[in-house]
């Protein structure tokens, strides 16, 4: 069965996505249930700068945090989180 088999990849780390887009297509066709609300916020949640330069994040960010129904303070939260540290 699927969801026996993705969820022992993830734990064994054999499993990677490169984008959480991907992962969440996935999730969303084997487990359903979730409105697409809450899938736009995990992906905004899950969203990383890692090597992108800044211009390549935000403009990323701004697309994801469209969708996700996010204002204010909770989204400028959300970016700070997935900018690098070092920044």
């Amino acid at each position: 069965m699927w969801k026996e088999n993705i969820l022992e990849d993830l734990e064994a780390e054999i499993l990677e996505y490169e984008i959480v887009g991907e992962f969440l297509v996935d999730l969303r066709k084997e487990f359903g249930g979730r409105d697409e609300e809450t899938i736009k916020v995990a992906e905004l949640r899950w969203l990383e700068q890692e090597g992108k330069i800044m211009k390549e994040f935000v403009q990323e960010f701004k697309r994801v945090a469209k969708r996700s129904g996010y204002k204010g303070r909770s989204l400028i939260e959300e970016f700070k989180q997935g900018i690098n540290g070092t920044i």
